[in-house]
């Protein structure tokens, strides 16, 4: 079960010190204008891009009187989302989203998917052109984030499609390699924390990702991350991710709450229901209070809202699908 990530670079907020788009500010907490539901630093210490497709759209339902529209799309907008780090300027979009972070008293919540023969040809398939492209890839990335916090989920699926022989043989040493050196590279960062992506609770046994984790690198990493793009309960998640925490040296990790809240799909085909599956809702809010000592946080690494790939109505992989967004929101309580 594969489940679809951003494919393409995004857009970056050319001014972040620009009106907040949200509407709704407080300046109570002394961080200036926010969005007034953003939880306390201590609770949720990511940095909230004012400037996101879901802020967007509710600025441009309340220009168009849709203020019910609007309330449902606050429940995104005002939540961190993944920052997916894209290709044209890689070092300038870590920077100016780890520096708009800073500025904010946050950290960056960061997303790197570049991997060469990303997503075995599927909706998000892409990725650095070689190994040397790659590696050059991260070292702007690392550049741009310097000696401000980020966090960084590296890599989704890029493990998985090793492991269920997705991604041809002839890649793997080379992907390992791959994955082993950007997790040193990010780590030479003095305030870089770095999970490597392990799948999902629908996807496989545990038993079946140590080797292939260890191979990656898991030991130099702060630990790994369960359930991106996908919808796999927290409960799900969380036996998930403790089976495989006993197998990698007891490694916390995090787990993508984005859309997880009415659990997967399971009416369609069972080899697309990860794909804008419908009647589905967002999960958790991104916390690091989990109340269990292996889980680091719950985070929202995929972009609520944005589409899975072309199916089932939807735009192309990455791209903002509204109707969506909306669907998420109403289902939530």
């Amino acid at each position: 079960m594969y489940g679809s990530r951003v494919g393409r670079a995004r857009g970056t907020a050319a001014a972040v010190g620009a009106v907040l788009l949200v509407a709704g500010c407080s300046s109570a907490d002394g961080e200036g204008d926010r969005p007034a539901s953003r939880q306390p630093e201590a609770t949720a210490p990511y940095w909230v891009n004012p400037e996101g497709n879901a802020a967007k759209q509710v600025a441009s339902y309340l220009d168009g009187g849709e203020s019910a529209e609007a309330d449902l799309i606050k429940k995104i907008a005002a939540q961190p989302v993944g920052e997916w780090i894209g290709t044209e300027d890689p070092e300038g979009e870590a920077k100016r989203y780890t520096e708009a972070a800073a500025e904010a008293g946050r950290a960056a919540l960061l997303v790197l998917y570049n991997i060469p023969h990303r997503d075995c040809g599927q909706f998000s398939k892409g990725g650095a052109s070689d190994g040397d492209a790659y590696r050059a890839w991260v070292d702007k990335v690392a550049a741009g984030i310097g000696d401000r916090r980020a966090t960084v989920v590296l890599e989704p699926d890029a493990v998985l499609h090793l492991v269920d022989g997705c991604t041809p043989q002839e890649y793997h040493q080379e992907r390992y390699d791959l994955l082993k050196g950007a997790i040193e590279r990010l780590k030479r960062l003095p305030a870089a924390t770095v999970y490597l992506d392990a799948g999902n609770a629908g996807w496989a046994d545990p038993d079946s990702l140590p080797g292939p984790l260890r191979r990656a690198g898991i030991e130099a990493a702060d630990g790994f991350a369960v359930n991106v793009s996908n919808f796999q309960t927290t409960e799900a998640s969380k036996e998930f991710g403790h089976a495989l925490s006993t197998k990698v040296g007891g490694k916390p990790y995090v787990i993508d709450t984005s859309r997880n809240g009415n659990g997967p799909y399971t009416d369609g085909d069972p080899q697309e229901n990860w794909c804008n599956p419908p009647g589905r809702a967002l999960g958790e809010q991104p916390t690091t209070k989990t109340g269990d000592p292996l889980v680091d946080a719950y985070l929202w690494v995929k972009r609520p809202g944005e589409s899975d790939g072309d199916c089932k109505g939807g735009p192309q992989a990455g791209d903002w699908y509204p109707e969506y967004a909306l669907e998420l929101a109403r289902n939530t309580a």
